[in-house]
């Protein structure tokens, strides 16, 4: 470190340029990124993908689809409802991007009360259509008491993305201004308090840059946006927070060359480590291979990484150029008296520690008891705010057109492969075993079938049918279920939206021995694939995290038991928080309309907050054992420790908790609820955890937290009493 710290001071101008270069750079592709996202993420190369395949090369399925929800108000006729309608369809007689186009007087039921839709479907993904979706906002126009509107998918995906724009936009306009609030509070200058928001834009700008480039090959969710700037603003404006706060500290005695050198050498080493736990803890979503969680590992690995390095390069070297003017226009002093309030306050928590350790453990545990009531959901049309048409017109077009029992989320789609024509005999006979086992499945409401269709009893009946029956009136039959060798079955379930006992019932019948190929579909499907991705990879992305965070905090402190402690604490206070969460969001608390959780959340908070907390115990106990070394005191050096660094933890928490709270007032309800999740993670891992379990542990342990294997620090003071 000390020659890397040499390093930066000679060449301080030179690393200057090349660091501006790269803002230019990298700041282009950055404006780019928006661009290259799309969907929520929730990709996942299994069986429900298959069966998807085969639903649009063999049954003609449309890839997607776009739903144009009419609606007239209750003074306009049913007549100049029809014109309206029929005047659309016109104007789409133009529009050739579409592969079918079908009007509401094309078939049944698509026309009800005061409402209708038409469908148009397109052998593009979702995400394909910005051109199409753009050409169709200019082609429909809405009159007085008559209003078209767009939904679908397409829609939907286009207005999450344009959602996640006008939620960052808005976070960053509440987080910033208080983020520099607190920053003058720190640092008592302008100067000092705008550079780490300076390295925390700079952090992000060259990650999303940077990020852009890996969309050439992979797939990116809209969410990337949030997930970048949430966690390189918290992490960088951290990084600098510390940096700086160590650099002045030296300035006061040292010249700027020695300041520079020893607080990249104390400071700098702070913030390898704590960025190491950052980044292995992201380095655990790799396990799970769904899109999203992909994306996540990928965005907050790069800017973990950017904003280490920026900490470590620009900042030393800006600070080396800028030398004293660093504390130029001052707000205030800061007194000498904050502290002197530090000092009493880890006094206080020294002198009662199993009272302490005993009321923030209560505090911990009581937090923890909701989470057993926790439902966990796959976002869905429900993350976009009800402000968006395209979540109303859906709303609307299923309340009005499709049949309780006959949603999607109750839906189970099995298309079933024989050896042969699936209409010769022998084929059509395992077929209708199938049929009647899943009629008598207690949980299945319905099956939708060439049979239910047709009225055929079983496959003798229907059979007899396609081969003596009307063809031109079996014609819809057969264009919908059967295709050579295959038969589509569509399977409606007892069960409510997102149920556990749905997946479950779409999990064993996957495994099943059914006499013939069957591959399963449908939104329950994927469901269940997500869900028993997580259930079955999480595990090895948290040990990876737990051991790999030991290890590193093992080297770092030359101890056992304080990393131990460390992660106890951080499971705790994080069990602590989806608790909170729960509290909040599910039983519907402060004003909130009670909603699921969305599955992304404890997967993203536990890797996320795992690491990012680790900041606090390396700034924490690096300092205390900067003192240990020095004086061989545990009880003094935990004093000194907090009493040095209290206040820097409180502001870079405080940071965190503007910054990924102001996400809370956004409108996508995930991203809502990992903003709350985050900011809560911190607040508790900054006060109960690190200000009162810490210090009181340390205390009741005394020099045990130290001891690694006989070890023995070539600088510790010589008369320290060994450990029994």
């Amino acid at each position: 470190m000390q020659k890397l710290a040499e390093y930066i001071y000679r060449n301080r101008k030179w690393m200057l340029m090349v660091w501006i270069l790269a803002i230019f750079l990298f700041g282009f592709f950055a404006l780019k990124l928006p661009s290259v996202l799309s969907g929520n993420g929730f990709e996942y190369k299994g069986e429900y993908n298959e069966t998807q395949k085969t639903l649009e090369k063999d049954f003609g399925q449309a890839k997607s689809s776009i739903i144009l929800v009419f609606k007239k108000d209750k003074t306009v006729s049913d007549e100049n409802f029809k014109k309206f309608i029929v005047g659309t369809f016109e104007k789409l007689t133009d529009f050739d991007g579409a592969e079918k186009i079908i009007s509401p007087y094309e078939r049944e039921g698509m026309i009800k009360d005061q409402y209708a839709y038409g469908i148009l479907t397109f052998n593009k993904n979702a995400e394909s259509l910005e051109k199409e979706i753009a050409e169709l906002k200019d082609l429909l126009k809405n009159k007085q008491g008559l209003t078209v509107t767009m939904t679908g998918e397409p829609i939907i995906v286009q207005d999450l993305n344009a959602a996640s724009q006008e939620d960052l936009a808005k976070a960053e306009m509440i987080g910033l201004p208080i983020a520099l609030v607190v920053l003058i509070l720190a640092f008592g200058s302008l100067v000092a308090a705008s550079l780490p928001l300076v390295i925390g834009i700079i952090s992000i700008l060259i990650t999303m840059g940077t990020v852009y480039f890996f969309s050439y090959d992979a797939d990116l969710s809209i969410f990337i946006l949030n997930i970048i700037p949430m966690i390189g603003l918290a992490l960088s404006i951290d990084f600098a927070l510390l940096f700086i706060n160590r650099y002045k500290e030296e300035l006061q005695s040292k010249s700027i060359q020695e300041a520079i050198e020893i607080t990249i050498t104390t400071a700098g080493r702070s913030i390898i480590f704590s960025g190491l736990c950052v980044f292995i803890g992201l380095s655990g979503l790799w396990f799970i291979q769904i899109d999203i969680f992909q994306n996540v590992a990928l965005g907050g690995m790069t800017v973990v990484f950017i904003s280490a390095l920026c900490a470590l390069t620009f900042l030393p070297a800006l600070l080396a150029i800028l030398g004293k003017n660093v504390n130029k226009l001052s707000v205030f002093r800061i007194s000498s008296s904050q502290t002197s309030i530090w000092h009493k306050f880890a006094k206080f928590v020294m002198r009662r520690p199993v009272l302490m350790a005993a009321a923030a453990l209560a505090i911990l545990l009581i937090g923890l008891l909701p989470v057993k009531q926790m439902t966990l959901t796959i976002p869905g049309t429900d993350s976009l705010p009800p402000k968006y048409p395209s979540r109303l017109a859906i709303e609307a077009y299923k309340e009005h057109f499709i049949a309780q029992d006959k949603r999607d989320e109750k839906k189970v789609t099995i298309v079933v492969e024989t050896t042969g024509n699936i209409l010769e005999k022998y084929n059509l006979e395992k077929v209708t075993k199938v049929v009647n086992e899943l009629e008598k499945d207690q949980l299945v409401h319905s099956v939708d079938s060439p049979f239910s269709a047709t009225g055929a009893k079983d496959g003798e009946q229907l059979l007899q049918l396609f081969t003596y029956g009307d063809k031109a009136k079996l014609a819809p039959v057969t264009d919908y279920f059967i295709r050579e060798n295959k038969m589509l079955l569509e399977v409606y379930l007892k069960t409510g939206e997102h149920s556990t006992k749905a997946r479950q019932w779409v999990n064993t019948w996957s495994n099943k021995e059914l006499g013939l190929k069957a591959s399963f579909g449908g939104r329950i499907k994927f469901e269940q694939e997500i869900f028993t991705e997580i259930v079955k990879k999480a595990p090895f992305g948290l040990l990876l995290i737990i051991i790999s965070t030991l290890v590193i905090l093992m080297v770092a402190f030359r101890s056992v038991l304080i990393p131990v402690k460390a992660i106890l604490m951080n499971v705790l206070s994080l069990g602590c928080t989806f608790g909170i969460v729960v509290w909040v969001f599910q039983e519907g608390h402060f004003g909130m309309t009670p909603v699921t959780i969305g599955l992304i959340l404890p997967v993203f908070v536990f890797t996320l907050v795992f690491g990012l907390s680790m900041d606090y115990e390396v700034f924490l106990i690096s300092r205390i054992q900067e003192f240990y070394l020095k004086t061989g005191d545990n009880t003094a050096a935990t004093i000194s420790g907090l009493t040095y660094t209290s206040k820097i933890i409180t502001s870079a928490a405080a940071i965190m908790i503007v910054v990924t709270g102001a996400f809370a007032f956004t409108g996508v309800m995930p991203i809502k609820q990992l903003g709350v999740g985050i900011a809560t993670a911190i607040f508790i891992d900054a006060t109960i955890v690190r200000m009162v379990l810490v210090p009181a542990l340390m205390k009741l342990l005394g020099d045990w937290n130290w001891w690694f294997f006989g070890y023995k620090e070539k600088n510790l003071f010589k008369t320290r009493k060994k450990p029994a």
